[in-house]
């Protein structure tokens, strides 16, 4: 597959319980990823991770050309290696969903694995709390009302 869909971008709708979203996010496995037992290093698993939430908060958050989400910090990630991803041709998929919403913060769940094969083999899982951040008073901050009701659209459970 091409390198531009590295940064391939695509919302699926109605996928998770109750009909919420998920966000999809191809990341494809650079031979740089590798770490000396030609596996993806573990650090870069959280690269794809950060490329995959950067590109929900970015793109999908969007409204007439303006993000609705401003000004967030991540203060926890919670990651489970299941299986080696080795260096391919073919992308993996990121999927990005919401978990928890809450008045300052929002947990984003993620599963890297194959985007083309049944049952898809899964390499990792994991979740990431992000809070509102003011960037001015270098302080928490609460999310508004427009940012959680983008959040709940991809609500699972």
């Amino acid at each position: 597959m091409p390198a531009e869909a590295a940064t391939d971008q695509r919302t699926s709708d109605g996928n998770g319980p109750g009909g919420a979203r998920t966000h999809h996010h191809l990341a494809q496995v650079r031979f740089a990823d590798l770490d000396p037992f030609n596996h993806v290093n573990n650090v870069r698993m959280l690269t794809y991770l950060e490329d995959a939430r950067v590109s929900f908060l970015h793109w999908d958050s969007r409204v007439d050309g303006e993000r609705r989400m401003h000004g967030l910090v991540v203060a926890r990630h919670e990651v489970d290696y299941l299986r080696p991803l080795q260096m391919r041709r073919e992308p993996v998929l990121v999927e990005t969903w919401v978990t928890e919403v809450k008045h300052s913060s929002f947990t984003l769940a993620y599963e890297i694995r194959d985007s083309d094969s049944t049952p898809p083999t899964v390499y990792v899982r994991a979740s990431s709390v992000l809070v509102g951040f003011d960037h001015r008073s270098q302080g928490i901050r609460r999310l508004n009302e427009e940012e959680r009701a983008f959040l709940r659209e991809y609500l699972h459970g």
